[in-house]
């Protein structure tokens, strides 16, 4: 039996919010890692003599409970239209190539319609490979769909439930130095006081996943899961997987920015707060009192880290 040339995978789900506005959030990729579960970081590209409303998206998704899928995606951007077109590099495993759109469509009632329809070339894969992949196909673009959804009919509110920061330090010393600290997440028991246990593996070089308990400045324990991507020696991104109880979404990076006089390091933390757990602060907690909250002990742990990286760096440089 001949199979088919093409496999199309199409859903599409009502939003009740502006088409223009949920078209922004599908536009602005940068925003996937703390909206989306899957993905865990992106690295968003505009060539300057690449044609107006093009652009190429370097993506890091998690796959099953361990794995890490990269890829690039070149974007077509029509806003007028409200309509993205994508190719997708490599694709998926099963798949020869796999394009794909998102497009957004406004209704009467205010609302919208957003469709994400997927072109797969599956080769000479046989009925059942193409099954397969066309299941997962739906599976994650259902979840994209659904994520967006909830996402978009937030509005406003989820502006003030998410906080972003950003902590630097100077360090007088070698940048490898200060990076290992930071990178050898599975040496944190001996060296950094917060931290408890961690079971930590990494497959595949610089892909770790590791499984953490912490203690926050005011005494409370976490068990944490967490995805981090490591680009030596400039970054290192993360993604938590499971959370603690008053956050939905945490994602952040350590940065080295090397200077003329020594490095730059910087923690950077982006959260999404969880209003029904805002009791646990206590009865009259206000988002606000957790945005507070929030700030001071990931700012104070992640700070004794970036000194710990400090010390170890400057001792071995200067003795």
């Amino acid at each position: 039996m001949t199979q088919p040339k093409r496999l199309t995978v199409e859903h599409d789900i009502d939003v009740a919010a502006p088409a223009d506005e949920v078209f922004a959030l599908i536009r602005d990729v940068e925003r996937w890692p703390q909206l989306l579960t899957s993905i865990i970081h992106v690295d968003r590209h505009v060539d300057p003599g690449a044609p107006e409303g093009t652009d190429t998206v370097r993506l890091w998704g998690v796959r099953g409970h361990a794995g890490v899928r990269a890829w690039t995606a070149h974007r077509r951007v029509d806003a007028d239209r409200m309509r993205i077109e994508f190719d997708n590099e490599p694709p998926p495993p099963g798949a020869r190539a796999s394009t794909g759109t998102w497009t957004v469509v406004g209704d009467a009632s205010g609302g919208c319609r957003v469709y994400l329809c997927h072109e797969i070339d599956p080769g000479d894969a046989d009925a059942a490979t193409n099954l397969r992949v066309t299941t997962e196909f739906g599976r994650q673009t259902r979840l994209q769909l659904d994520e967006l959804k909830r996402t978009a009919e937030r509005g406003k509110e989820l502006d003030q439930l998410i906080l972003s920061f950003e902590d630097p330090l100077f360090i007088s010393g070698a940048v490898e130095d200060a990076w290992a600290i930071l990178y050898e997440a599975d040496r944190w028991v001996e060296r950094i006081p917060h931290v408890s246990r961690i079971e930590m593996t990494e497959d595949v070089p610089n892909i770790q996943f590791f499984d953490m308990d912490t203690m926050t400045p005011d005494g409370r324990a976490h068990t944490t899961r967490s995805v981090r991507v490591c680009f030596p020696h400039d970054l290192i991104v993360y993604k938590q997987l499971q959370l603690p109880p008053l956050l939905s979404a945490h994602t952040g990076h350590w940065r080295f920015v090397p200077t003329p006089e020594g490095i730059i390091a910087s923690a950077r933390h982006t959260v999404t707060i969880k209003p029904e757990a805002l009791s646990l602060l206590g009865p009259d907690t206000t988002v606000d009192g957790a945005r507070r909250y929030a700030r001071r002990v990931l700012s104070a742990n992640s700070m004794k880290n970036l000194q710990i990286a400090k010390a170890y760096a400057e001792e071995r440089a200067h003795g």
